[in-house]
């Protein structure tokens, strides 16, 4: 979850690094570092806070640091509190090595122990700090190379890791490897770049290669990459792939915050998702990665979708249009739980993960499994490249482009849009659809990107937002209800709230009410009720009486020319007309909003959350 970045060549490594980081931020921001290496040593800076903390703390010396190899780091906690000793690069005892880490080293207490037994002593409390002294004891002992050691020491280690590493002897050879956490590089003549992924040097150039697990480089000034196996020494061949990000995708341009503009983005998300996959004019879905596994689609007797977060409630949704539409049974597993509980899977299977990232941990681990359970694994993600798009056996992505903002938006939307042309697809080969629902669902996709422009660019569904958020901004507690397909569109809701704002928040179907959450309804209790016209709109009312005998103070997502809810709500934000399998795409921007207008007057940095990162890739 932490953002590392290197930089090696005939450019000055400071600028490279610290804007690096800055773009890296978004992966964890407790605390940030760099070290800057030359003939004569290196500079080492690090501290507490984010990366603009890093920066002054840097100017304040008032000198220029020079040099064309460096390392950095921006850090979100897992082994020890977020502080100046904690924060990397982490340096070996004889301050020779120096270190940067992003993953976990689950055996790091062993190691420690070993290592305090023959002299080494420890300023911090990280896993990091001991695997860079593990580095150094296997290189002194045995009078090893720098890349000999540590390919010795991660074929001891258990856990995960993207490191790289400078041997303050050799400022001009960096050496990186990965197992578990993502780590790209960047070539361009006469020079590489290291990051987490692929942003930080997009401008510099477009080649980039992703570390496969197991694999480490040694990257040195003027000379060819060494790609290698860490467990057997074998010689690669790269693979070098051709970056497509554009560099307005990464920036936020006219808006505050990343999570407004993709917010705002979602129209064009959805109509890129679509592009190419949803032929209106010949009426027919185009998904490679389903049609030429056809057979495997049709005769599967049920579905399993993994996810975590965001994600998870978008496969809650995909479990109602499958069901729905396809007549597939379909069971929806939280990654973290699916792989310890030993679940049955066998090669009649058919297992759907969700990421955006593609990284995410626990997906990753449940991935794994299933295909070595002999299972078919089909991928939806959104980055190109990442770990899960190269594991699974067949997918597709989102092509959401760059989210930036930890709290997802435009690729829960687009997510949302890949599982209704996979159901669509589905129900067409299993002839579970009539032709005139099959077409009216084709043709209402089409025009879901309006329908979201309808939402976001009329002022007044704005300035209805913009006024429950001041009314209901100091509230300790939101209820968010719905019913069938947009139950998991209030869980969606609530968690924005809780992940931005602080304030707590739950989502319930409306109907679970009674079986205990009406207990906390009062007159302070604001309850976000989705009561769109398609999908038990009575039973909606229904509820939405019983809160308001309660005094609990309505929040409404209606239809437009909805007259009943409307009249019965104390607070209504319209939303055009659509079918219930659509809905989703629809009645979750409102809820995006809220939840944004609320931090921004809650004075939250709503692009970083505390506590949170983008891409979870430790368990």
């Amino acid at each position: 979850m932490c953002g590392i970045i290197g930089y090696l060549g005939d450019r000055q490594a400071y600028p490279i690094l610290i804007n690096g980081l800055k773009k890296l931020e978004y992966r964890g921001y407790d605390s940030s570092g760099i070290a800057i290496f030359c003939k004569n040593g290196y500079s080492l800076y690090k501290t507490k806070g984010k990366v603009d903390e890093l920066e002054k703390k840097i100017s304040s010396y008032k000198k220029k640091i020079k040099g064309t190899t460096g390392i950095g780091h921006t850090r979100w906690a897992t082994h020890g509190v977020p502080n100046d000793l904690n924060a990397h690069p982490h340096v070996s005892n004889s301050s020779e090595l120096i270190m940067i880490h992003n993953g976990i080293i689950e055996n790091y207490h062993a190691i420690k122990v070993i290592l305090l037994e023959n002299g080494f002593t420890f300023k911090s409390k990280t896993d990091t700090e001991v695997l860079v002294n593990l580095i150094e004891y296997i290189k002194k002992e045995n009078k090893l190379s720098l890349e000999e050691a540590v390919r010795i020491s991660l074929n001891e280690i258990i856990g995960a890791y993207s490191i790289a590493i400078v041997d303050k002897s050799q400022p001009e050879t960096i050496i990186i490897a990965k197992l578990g956490s993502p780590l790209a590089l960047g070539i361009n003549k006469k020079e590489f770049f290291i990051a987490s992924d692929p942003i930080p040097f997009i401008n510099y150039t477009k080649n980039a290669i992703y570390l496969k697990d197991g694999e480490m480089a040694i990257l040195r000034k003027n000379k060819e990459l060494d790609l290698r196996k860490i467990r057997d020494n074998y010689k690669l061949s790269p693979i070098i792939n051709k970056l497509k990000i554009n560099l307005k995708e990464i920036e936020k341009g006219e808006y505050k915050y990343f999570m407004l503009k993709e917010i705002y983005e979602q129209p064009k998300t959805i109509s890129y998702t679509l592009r190419g996959r949803l032929i209106i004019s010949d009426k027919i879905i185009c998904v490679n990665g389903i049609e030429i596994n056809k057979d495997i689609f049709i005769n599967a007797k049920s579905i399993t979708i993994v996810a975590c977060g965001t994600s998870w409630h978008a496969a809650l949704i995909g479990e109602y249009l499958l069901e729905q539409l396809a007549r597939i049974p379909v069971e929806v597993e939280y990654a973290s739980e699916f792989r310890y509980r030993n679940p049955i899977i066998d090669k009649n299977d058919l297992i759907i993960v969700i990421s955006q990232s593609g990284e995410t941990a626990d997906t990753l681990a449940a991935l794994k499994l299933a295909k070595k359970k002999g299972a078919f694994v089909f991928g939806i993600c959104n980055v190109v490249g990442s770990s899960i798009a190269r594991n699974v056996n067949a997918g597709i992505y989102t092509h959401a482009g760059p989210e930036i903002g930890v709290a997802s938006t435009k690729a829960f939307t687009a997510q949302i849009a890949v599982l209704i042309l996979l159901s669509l697809k589905l129900a067409k080969y299993r002839s579970t659809v009539n032709e005139n629902k099959y077409h009216s669902l084709l043709n209402e996709l089409t025009n879901i990107p309006k329908k979201m422009d309808n939402i976001l660019k009329i002022d007044r569904h704005i300035h209805i937002i913009k006024n429950i958020s001041k009314v209901f901004h100091n509230v300790n507690n939101f209820l968010y209800l719905g019913r069938g397909i947009n139950f998991p569109v209030a869980l969606e809701g609530a968690l924005k709230l809780k992940e931005i704002s602080y304030i707590h928040a739950e989502g319930y179907p409306a109907a679970e009410m009674k079986h205990g959450p009406i207990a906390l309804v009062d007159e302070n209790m604001p309850v976000v009720i989705i009561a769109t016209k398609k999908g038990c709109y009575e039973k909606i009312i229904g509820n939405i009486q019983e809160i308001k005998a309660r005094k609990g103070k309505i929040i409404a997502i209606v239809n437009e020319g909805d007259i009943q809810a409307s009249i019965m709500s104390d607070y209504v934000i319209k939303i055009p007309e659509i079918s219930e399998e659509l809905s989703p795409l629809l009645t979750v921007i409102p809820l995006q909003l809220l939840a944004y207008q609320i931090a921004c007057i809650r004075g939250k940095n709503v692009d970083q959350p505390r506590n949170l990162a983008k891409s979870v890739t430790v368990e």
